[in-house]
This record gives structure tokens, C-alpha cells and sequence, in this order.
């Protein structure tokens, strides 16, 4: 498969494994409503965020949605929206490489993008999602109405690209049906089972059994299906749907056959296309009145309408699953990702996490009744919490920083043997789990309240044998041990030195 070349591209390639982890720090003030809930507004730098994030949510997110700067000297003043392709390309790749990792098995990423970047960056997804995980670019009509003072031609769309973690896994919820489509649906005969519009029952595919006179209520008999074709249902089949009022003959009952199919049967919804329309997903001017009522002014360049948002989360997630945003900007994916019930994590740069994407959620919270809320009955609730980013959690020497509890090393180690996220809220124990039938340990912080030597960090006998049982291998971490090499391994320990033999992945 071809890929994209660029000035730095192999250091790029490197970034995310030099990218140091850092603690996430709660700052009480500005967090809001049910702090103890699942969603996390966090500011800083949205790479080392992201590296933050990744030992308690690897393959947890089901939809990331990011509105990366284009490119175009049009974001938002906290980004530099100026930078040459080369360089554009270097800040995105590490983080779409971390964003991978952090979707789910089954989860799906949506970039929008102009035409400036969105062919380079196709290029770029392909490489790093795989091919056969791309699904579609949908088009999105942003613009009421042309630009007229456009040089060449009036730019009206933007590129929503849509990539699978797993494309065979990953399964589109339907678009909701719209009024217009629901119009073609008509009751002429006042049937009981509601409106309905007909189907033709003849087509081009050969069918054995789909030749043959037909006769219509009025007593005109019509000779077979029109020239080329065939009836798509049998004789027999006609008659049964006939008997059951599912045939329509026309208002004179002299027309030729076809089926009725009701409302009622449709699918409640509609598969997802590739074209959408202002008229459903909204448009720029939208966007911009809502950022208007939010904060007095209009702020940011290029914000997201809430409905366009809606869609996307309609079509990628389900109520309860976990929504990211890396580019938070505005704050309209958290918006959104709340008023549907989504649980999410947004992650911006700069003081406007606190002055706009901060303010913007309490006012969600507390019920703000701007954007969908209407349509989908928003009356507020819940919470979040805000996070800055801290400290690394090992230094340049590879020492683990003091700051550093049990819970945050034992995530990073769990990470790092098995590749999967450790709840934050797990357990508070020396076993860690069991991954495909290894029990992983750490010895740390005390954590068996051993107020000897390094509070019980040492494994020995004693400490073994407080441990919890596991009936097979077992890695155990700790600061050493004063057991043989062959004592280990006739108990069946693999002994791991911190921090020197924790692994960042």
C-alpha cells in the first residue's frame, strides 16, 4: 500500500513512544453538577492528554469525532492554523496513532476536514487504520447559500471522513427518517393498517416463475409483465398478497399490479448516505448563532452545529457509550455527547478550556436550552470534572515520580503487560488481574500495609504468601526480591523490577 512521505516523517513516526505520560489532576472549582460521573474535560496539550488517557481507556471509546484546524488561517487563535503541510501532517499523525488505540473494537472515528488537507490526510488514515477499515466520506453541505465573492467556485461542503477500528466489526446505527420521506407515504383506500406507497412487482432479473397474464379487478386482463422484465413474485404469491389487500390496481382498479408497502413495516430509520444536507445536519450560520447565545460573540471561525453533531452520534454510538473529542474547541461534541446521554471526554488547549468549553458544559448541565436540547427534551443533569494535566509519571531517568499512588503505577503496568485499559475504579489491590491466564502483581506504595523494609515493595516468602492465590504463571512487580532465580521459577514467577522493567507501550 502506498503511503505519505514527509519532512520528519520518521521522527513522527516515533513521537507517540516519546510522548511522556502524565498524570491527569482534577481541579475541583471548575468541574460541575455529579462530579463523580464519567465525564472528563481536560485541558492542555491533547497528545500527552491522550497518552494520559491511554492506560485507562485503550480500546474503550466507541466515537471520536475531531475538527482538526484545516489548514486555513481560519481556526480559532489558540491554534496555529498557518502551518505548512509538512508540519500539519507531523502534528496529526502521533495523535490519530494514539486515537486508535484508545477506540474500541467496534468504535469509529469522524474527521472533518476541507479540501485543503482531507486528500493528504486520507492518505495518512489508510496508513494508519488500515484500507479496509475506511467506510465513507460523507459530504456535508455547510452553506445556506453560495459565496459570491468566491474567486473560482463557492466552497459549500466539508469532508467528514469516516474510519473503522475494525470495519468488519463496526455496525452504523440507522439516520432517523425524515418528514419529507414519510410525505411520499399516502392511505387512498383508507387501509386499516395505516399510509402506505406502492413498489413495482416486475424487474429485469430472470424468474422462472414470472411470466404470466394477470387480471385486474376491473376485468382487463394484462398479458404478462412489460417487455423485458418479469413479475417479481409468483402467481400464486400475487394472489395471496391480493386476498390481503396488499395489491394496489391503480384508483380505477384497472392499473397493473403493484405492492403496497406500509410505514409500518419500514425500517424506523434509514441506512446512513453519504450526502447531507444543511436542511438535517445543519449549517455554518446555525453554528455560529448558537456560539452567539452561548458566549455574546462570535469567537471561533469554523464551530460545528449542534445537529450535525447529533447526527454523527446517532449514526456512530448509542446512549451510555464513551465520546471523544481531542480538538474540543467550542465544546459542541460535549454538548451534544451530553444532551443524548453519551458518556465523554473532551480535551482542549488553552485558557478557552476554562472560559468557553468549561463554561459551555456547566451551562449544559444546569439545562441550557439552546442547540437540539428542544428536540431531543433536555432539562439538564449530570456533571463533569475538570482535569489539567500534571506531572510525568516517570522522569528522564525512568524513576517513578513520588507524586505517583498505587492506582496510577498499577494502571501503567496492566497497560503495559496486557494492552488493555484498567478501570479507575478497580480494585485497590496487589493483583492487578488475570490476562489469557497470567495473574499480574505489583508491590508498591505499601499496598499490602507491610510496614517493613520499602512497606512490603520487597518480595519474599512472606510476602508471597499474602498475596492472592493464583493457580498459574504470575509477573510479579516490586522493588526486588531476595529469592534465587530457580526459586522463581519452580513457583512460577516471572520477577520484574520497578521501574525499571515497566514498559511504556
Amino acid at each position: 500500500m502506498p503511503w505519505l512521505e514527509w519532512h520528519n516523517r520518521n521522527d513522527d513516526l516515533k513521537a507517540t513512544g516519546k510522548t511522556p505520560y502524565r498524570l491527569l489532576q482534577p481541579v475541583k472549582s471548575l468541574s460541575h453538577g455529579d462530579e463523580d460521573g464519567p465525564n472528563m474535560l481536560i485541558q492542555g496539550d491533547n497528545l500527552e492528554a491522550l497518552k494520559a488517557l491511554l492506560p485507562y481507556y485503550a480500546g474503550q471509546v466507541k466515537c471520536v469525532f475531531i475538527d482538526p484546524p484545516y489548514n486555513t488561517k481560519s481556526a480559532f487563535e489558540h491554534y496555529d492554523d498557518n502551518l505548512e503541510h509538512a508540519q500539519w501532517l507531523s502534528m496529526m499523525y502521533p495523535r490519530m496513532v494514539l486515537l486508535r488505540e484508545l477506540l474500541s473494537e467496534e468504535g469509529s472515528i469522524w474527521i472533518t476536514l476541507d479540501d485543503n488537507e482531507s486528500h493528504y490526510f486520507k492518505v495518512m488514515c489508510d496508513e494508519v487504520f488500515g484500507r479496509r477499515n475506511f467506510i465513507a466520506n460523507v459530504i456535508w453541505r455547510k452553506n445556506y447559500s453560495p459565496k459570491s465573492s468566491a474567486r473560482h467556485f463557492s466552497v459549500d461542503h466539508d469532508n467528514l471522513l469516516v474510519y473503522a477500528k475494525q470495519g468488519d466489526k463496526w455496525f452504523p446505527n440507522l439516520m432517523p427518517r425524515t418528514a419529507e420521506q414519510d410525505k411520499a407515504y399516502k392511505n387512498p383506500d383508507n387501509d386499516p393498517r395505516g399510509v402506505w406507497k406502492t413498489s413495482d412487482l416486475s424487474a429485469r432479473n430472470s424468474y422462472s416463475l414470472g411470466i404470466y397474464p394477470v387480471e385486474t379487478p376491473s376485468g382487463r386482463v394484462i398479458p404478462g409483465p412489460p417487455s423485458g422484465r418479469y413479475w417479481s413474485i409468483s402467481k400464486a404469491r400475487l394472489m395471496e398478497l391480493d386476498a390481503d389487500n396488499r395489491i394496489w390496481w391503480g384508483k380505477d382498479g384497472d392499473s397493473a399490479p403493484s405492492l403496497k408497502r406500509f410505514l409500518t413495516d419500514v425500517k424506523q430509520g434509514r441506512v446512513p448516505q453519504t450526502y447531507w444536507h444543511y436542511d438535517e445536519a445543519g449549517h455554518t450560520q446555525d453554528a455560529k448563532k448558537e456560539i452567539v447565545a452561548l458566549f455574546g460573540g462570535d469567537v471561533f471561525g469554523t464551530p460545528k452545529p449542534e445537529k450535525l453533531m447529533k447526527l454523527i452520534l446517532e449514526v456512530g454510538s448509542r446512549p451510555g457509550d464513551l465520546v471523544l473529542d481531542s480538538f474540543l474547541g467550542s465544546g459542541t461534541t460535549a454538548a451534544v455527547a451530553h444532551k443524548l446521554g453519551r458518556r465523554w471526554i473532551g480535551v482542549e488547549m488553552g485558557e478557552h478550556a476554562r472560559t468557553h468549553c468549561q463554561t459551555r458544559m456547566t451551562k449544559v448541565v444546569d439545562g441550557e436550552q439552546g442547540g437540539i436540547s428542544g428536540a431531543v427534551g433536555w432539562k439538564g443533569g449530570g456533571g463533569f470534572r475538570f482535569y489539567q494535566l500534571g506531572p510525568k509519571v516517570f522522569d528522564d531517568q525512568g524513576r517513578i515520580n513520588p507524586e505517583i499512588r498505587f492506582e496510577h503505577l498499577a494502571a501503567h503496568v496492566w497497560f503495559a503487560e496486557t494492552g488493555t485499559a484498567r478501570s479507575t475504579r478497580a480494585m485497590r489491590s496487589p493483583l492487578l488481574g488475570i490476562h489469557r491466564g497470567t495473574a499480574y502483581y505489583l508491590l508498591y506504595n505499601g499496598i499490602l500495609s507491610d510496614q517493613s523494609l520499602s512497606g512490603g515493595n520487597m518480595l519474599t516468602m512472606k510476602v508471597l504468601a499474602g498475596l492472592p492465590k493464583h493457580d498459574g504463571p504470575k509477573v510479579i512487580y516490586g522493588e526486588g526480591t531476595n529469592m534465587t532465580n530457580d526459586r522463581l521459577r519452580s513457583l512460577g514467577i516471572k520477577f520484574k523490577k520497578t521501574p525499571n522493567d515497566i514498559r511504556a507501550r
